[in-house]
């Protein structure tokens, strides 16, 4: 897995068994993840957000709609089905914009709308 699809859909796999070890295997150490909730550095933080959004939605399917490469880098729209405690399905649009060195992550930004009931 070198290109940023690749590493993506590998990501995307791990995150949707909610295993957050897998996830951060996708991530340099000193890589950075944005999102709405912020900025967060290095491996515990990012480990803290994945490990969050597991226990508030224990549940996730993720499509990849399309993909606009650049080398290292890669925009990739998805559609996604995030499914909280009570079972309740809730679908989020957004695009993450991923910068990949030596076939991982060395920085991950992601814009999405806010979850809504599917």
């Amino acid at each position: 897995m070198t290109t940023p699809r690749e590493v993506s859909e590998s990501y995307w796999a791990a995150e949707c068994r909610r295993d957050v070890d897998a996830v951060l295997a996708h991530y340099h150490p000193d890589a950075t993840y944005e999102d709405a909730g912020g900025l967060r550095r290095g491996e515990r933080e990012i480990r803290a957000a994945y490990e969050e959004s597991a226990r508030l939605y224990p549940g996730l399917e993720v499509e990849i709609v399309q993909e606009f490469p650049c080398g290292e880098r890669s925009a990739l729209e998805f559609d996604a089905v995030l499914i909280d405690r009570a079972g309740v399905r809730h679908r989020v649009r957004g695009v993450n914009v991923v910068c990949v060195r030596d076939g991982r992550f060395a920085s991950v930004r992601s814009y999405e709308d806010p979850p809504a009931p599917a």
